[in-house]
C-alpha cells in the first residue's frame, strides 16, 4: 500500500474549521434543548495535556472570542453553532466530529487529519 500524496481538499484547511456529522449535530441540538439553552455554541478547543501532548476539549459556551471561527450546522431541532478559537484552529482544520452510541462506547469522537499520532484512549493526540 502506498502513501496518499494527493492534495488535501479545502475542508482540511484551518480556516474551514471543524466538520460536524449529522448525528453529532443532532446530539448537540438535543443536549441544548434538554438544557433549555439555545444561546450556547459547542466550543471545540485544543489544550496541552494528555499522554500524547495535546487533548481535545468540547464544551458549551456562550462567549464570543476575538478570532473565533464559527460554523453552523442544521438539524431537525434547528441550527447548532460550532466555535473554534484561533489558537486551536490550526490543529482542528478539517477534523470531523461524530457521535457514537453503541454497546461498547457512547460519546463524541474526533477524526483529525492533523493528528500525527494519538494515544490508546483517543482523548489526546500529537
Amino acid at each position: 500500500m502506498t502513501a496518499d500524496t494527493s492534495v488535501q481538499p479545502e475542508a482540511a484547511t484551518p480556516a474551514s474549521g471543524v466538520i460536524l456529522t449529522g448525528t453529532a449535530a443532532s446530539k448537540v441540538a438535543a443536549l441544548l434543548e434538554q438544557e433549555g439553552r439555545t444561546d450556547l455554541s459547542l466550543r471545540v478547543a485544543v489544550q496541552p495535556g494528555g499522554c500524547s501532548g495535546l487533548r481535545y476539549q468540547l464544551f458549551f459556551d456562550d462567549r464570543s472570542l476575538d478570532g473565533d471561527i464559527v460554523k453552523e450546522f442544521g438539524t431537525d431541532l434547528g441550527a447548532v453553532k460550532v466555535v473554534t478559537d484561533r489558537m486551536s484552529a490550526p490543529y482542528l482544520g478539517g477534523a470531523t466530529i461524530d457521535f457514537v452510541d453503541s454497546i461498547e462506547k457512547q460519546g463524541f469522537t474526533i477524526d483529525n487529519p492533523n493528528a500525527g499520532g494519538s494515544c490508546a484512549c483517543g482523548d489526546s493526540f500529537s
